[in-house]
């Protein structure tokens, strides 16, 4: 966030006062998440935004979660990729080794070009190869590519569609910290005796 370089004081204050620690409820952490990654991010933002009024702290939770919530739609849109990219290597195996296929054997070769993919995904050494193979028959890394985001947009534009209210919410928030540390910076100065700006 721009503006001035927070005092000793602010940073010091990381911690969830006792007294608010009825306004943050537990995080509710997917399988696979860390609960010391939460609370370092979260205790980044404090430190960042140095609430001092229920307020202020209430508007830094929620600037926590969405950033906890923005870090989670990134790895879950990855993870997604990930498997959308095991499906088109699957998709572009059955386009190589179904052609021509007797349809008596169409099943035994679906095993085959399941079995395949799955090596694809797991040994390096069978990835390599059918990277190789793939290559060879015009299926290179950016067909793959374009196959994986042909298959996953309508789900990708789920997780753009989280990923930017997520944004536009965390915005907001951070705005209105903003302009509430504005407010109480002038009414401070006002109070010590400045005069009001003109």
């Amino acid at each position: 966030m721009n503006g001035l370089f927070p005092t000793e004081r602010a940073l010091a204050i990381t911690a969830l006062p006792v007294e608010f620690e009825a306004l943050a409820p537990p995080p509710l952490l997917l399988p696979g998440e860390n609960l010391e990654h939460y609370q370092a991010l979260r205790q980044a933002i404090f430190a960042d935004l140095a609430p001092r009024s229920a307020i202020e702290w209430l508007l830094a939770i929620d600037v926590a979660e969405l950033s906890w919530d923005i870090q989670r739609y990134r790895m879950l849109r990855h993870k997604l990729l990930e498997a959308y990219r095991h499906k088109a290597v699957e998709a572009a195996l059955r386009r190589i080794d179904m052609v021509g296929i007797d349809p008596e054997f169409e099943a035994e070769a679906e095993t085959y070009t399941l079995q395949n993919a799955l090596s694809w995904r797991c040994d390096p050494v069978a990835t390599s190869e059918i990277d190789a193979r793939l290559a060879s028959y015009g299926f290179d890394q950016r067909a793959i590519t374009t196959e994986v985001y042909v298959q996953a947009r309508e789900v990708l534009v789920l997780f753009e569609g989280l990923l930017n209210a997520a944004q536009t919410k965390r915005m907001l928030l951070l705005r209105e910290i903003r302009n509430r540390s504005w407010t109480g910076a002038t009414r401070s100065r006002l109070a010590n005796g400045a005069q009001a700006p003109r």
